[in-house]
């Protein structure tokens, strides 16, 4: 097959992973940087043009666009689809994943446990919005980010105000959610392929951070899931409409609970768990580009 890998790093450790298998079983290869490519919208003519050239012949897509430029990579995604070229993830739902209000809308809807969480963006009932979620401390974040960036622990009501004041100044939508003590600066990443988890991790903290991303100097080491943190990764993807993610959870008292959907979640799972993670995506990929994604039917 001729495979097309869109990312902005060819030489971060998912696409060249993603590369390396892809390549050992046969399969041409191209990765494209998707922020360098152009499409032209001709009626009965999608055409997508990289480096000079019409983008043609490939059988698949794998996308792995980045949160920084969400609105151009799904596009370019969107033009793959409207070539009749099977994504192994549709272009809506990448937008989607990156909402974070609707991911949770999406989740709640669908019976996932999650994070008392207010969405807002007013300041003028912020005493009532930081009740809802139990008062102080709570986490306060923009309503779009990633790796842990634009979360805010405020731990008095003060600080708490303050925070969602000044967000309220910069014009920007803000959610405020439960600070769950029990699991202060420890998550579990659960990476999801068609439905099946594949592997998973437990996240912690190096220091005092209450945020256990990598990407923010947290350490991960495998562990187990119990059959319910198993069928709530499950659940979550499958209410995202994500055959490929990474689902984000914290242990509670009262079970476990989805932070975060990631429509292009990292590698570095590998890293920890000894699992093949990318033997799995280049599986799902073979079987898409044979007989077709699922119908996206979560909707915008």
């Amino acid at each position: 097959m001729n495979i097309a890998i869109l990312s902005k790093g060819p030489a971060n450790y998912s696409t060249k992973r993603l590369k390396q298998e892809a390549l050992s079983r046969g399969h041409k290869v191209r990765v494209i940087n998707y922020s360098k490519c152009y499409i032209t919208v001709e009626s009965g003519n999608p055409v997508i043009r990289y480096e000079g050239e019409a983008v043609r012949d490939i059988d698949v897509v794998i996308p792995r666009i980045s949160s920084s430029i969400t609105k151009y990579g799904s596009s370019i995604v969107r033009q793959f689809e409207m070539q009749n070229v099977p994504t192994i993830t549709s272009s809506i739902a990448i937008v989607r994943s990156r909402d974070k209000l609707r991911s949770l809308q999406l989740l709640a809807k669908a019976g996932v446990g999650i994070p008392k969480t207010v969405f807002a963006r007013d300041a003028s009932d912020l005493d009532d919005v930081l009740d809802q979620v139990g008062g102080a401390p709570a986490i306060i974040k923009v309503a779009r980010g990633t790796h842990g960036n634009g979360v805010v622990l405020a731990e008095t009501r003060k600080a708490a105000k303050a925070v969602m004041q000044a967000f309220y100044v910069e014009g920007v939508s803000f959610v405020v959610q439960e600070f769950v003590a029990e699991s202060a600066g420890v998550d579990i990443r659960a990476f999801v392929v068609n439905g099946k988890v594949v592997a998973s991790m437990l996240r912690q903290s190096l220091d005092d951070d209450f945020r256990s991303n990598i990407h923010q100097g947290g350490e991960g080491i495998p562990v187990k899931l119990t059959d319910v943190e198993r069928r709530t990764a499950q659940k979550a993807a499958k209410a995202m409409g994500l055959p490929v993610c990474g689902v984000d959870m914290m242990r509670s008292e009262r079970g476990p609970l989805v932070l975060e959907v990631n429509s292009s979640p990292g590698f570095a799972i590998e890293k920890v768990t000894d699992r093949n993670v990318a033997e799995k995506v280049i599986d799902y990929a073979e079987l898409v580009a044979k007989v077709g994604r699922r119908k996206d039917k979560v909707g915008a």
